[in-house]
């Protein structure tokens, strides 16, 4: 009998899925470690710079009764995670690209901020999600391909993409150029070669939806059926990597962006403090909201940390749970944390490789 009832609960636990997920905290863990840079000079000592990452667990019926009664945990929807009409398992292709675009921008955001002159070439369209039962879904695209042409005019952007399409007729076959892009298991997005793909065109089911488009406003009456972002290559003074296996989404890149700074320049950028950030960051060195804060907060107190740095919209929800010891600094550009450690007695940074 007993076997019987063990049995039964694992089948429930399997069967009674929800769209629901928790959100815990995880861990802070000490960048410096994890990155790598060749062909630039660096500084033989590194300062502790965590960064903050959350678990984000699917629940079934009884997980999500149980964790009711587990502390520090956020609930959150699938619709809060997903836009509309996209599957669940693109989550976490989704996460390894965002951290791949997270990377990519700490390293541009840190070299501009140590002075370096960083060009950039528009390269495509690269796709963050792909639609259930469109052309995109059909014709097997996928999260991380890049789209550089469309019946061989190139593809430079996310709006050039909608141009491309604006007046294609629905039911059309297009030809697509696609740089494939595929994710390792630890998470490592890797390019592939050039192929072309046949795509039937569609009805676009919100032809008035706002695209911010300058040239085009609006979505217009045929789509293929995926989320764009615009593709970018940056000519850096050298290599530059961050082994962050298994850690997806693009909240580290404030922490990432400091750790860079730090290697590269002279000095000790924290004041020789042990600080935790969590935000994201553009090429520009704008901070960026993220998610999970205050479990992120509950991650950074366990770890011993005392100064948290998060986005500013964000102080009110890390404050609420943090003790009397740990310190939140609101911040908004790289530019004001650099400024903030400052007041902390950390260092101005200075290249240790003369930039141009």
């Amino acid at each position: 009998m007993a076997l019987i009832v063990v049995a039964l609960v694992v089948i429930l636990l399997r069967a009674w899925s929800t769209d629901e997920y928790a959100i815990t905290p995880g861990n802070a863990t000490n960048v410096a470690p994890l990155v790598t840079v060749k062909g630039l000079a660096t500084d033989s000592t590194s300062d502790r710079i965590m960064l903050v990452d959350v678990y984000l667990q699917p629940l079934s019926e009884l997980q999500f009764l149980w964790m009711h009664f587990q502390s520090h945990v956020q609930f959150v929807n699938a619709d809060q995670l997903l836009d509309p009409g996209i599957p669940s398992r693109q989550l976490t292709s989704q996460g390894f690209l965002q951290m791949s675009d997270s990377q990519e921008y700490a390293e541009v955001a840190a070299l501009r901020a140590l002075d370096w002159t960083i060009p950039s070439t528009p390269t495509g369209a690269i796709i963050t999600a792909v639609v259930s039962n469109t052309p995109a879904a059909t014709a097997g695209l996928h999260v991380g391909d890049e789209i550089t042409a469309l019946n061989g005019t190139p593809v430079v952007s996310s709006c050039s993409l909608l141009g491309s399409l604006v007046h294609v007729p629905t039911n059309t076959t297009v030809r697509v150029t696609v740089r494939r892009g595929t994710f390792s298991a630890a998470g490592v997005l890797r390019r592939g070669a050039l192929v072309s793909m046949k795509v039937k065109v569609a009805a676009s089911p919100n032809a008035n939806a706002k695209t911010g488009c300058a040239q085009f406003p609006t979505a217009g009456p045929s789509y293929i059926g995926v989320v764009p972002e615009d593709g970018m290559s940056y000519s850096l003074p050298g290599t530059i990597s961050v082994n962050t296996a298994n850690i997806g989404g693009p909240s580290a890149g404030v922490a990432m962006t400091l750790t860079i700074i730090d290697k590269l320049s002279r000095g000790s950028l924290t004041g020789h403090h042990v600080i935790a950030a969590t935000g994201t960051i553009d090429p520009e060195g704008n901070v960026g909201d993220v998610g999970g804060v205050a479990e992120k907060t509950i991650a950074v107190e366990r770890a011993g940390v005392q100064y948290f740095f998060v986005p500013q919209v964000e102080v009110a929800t890390a404050r609420s749970v943090a003790n009397s010891s740990l310190h939140i600094i609101g911040v908004t550009t790289l530019s004001q944390v650099l400024a903030e450690l400052r007041k902390l007695g950390g260092a101005a940074p200075v290249a240790l490789t003369a930039p141009h």
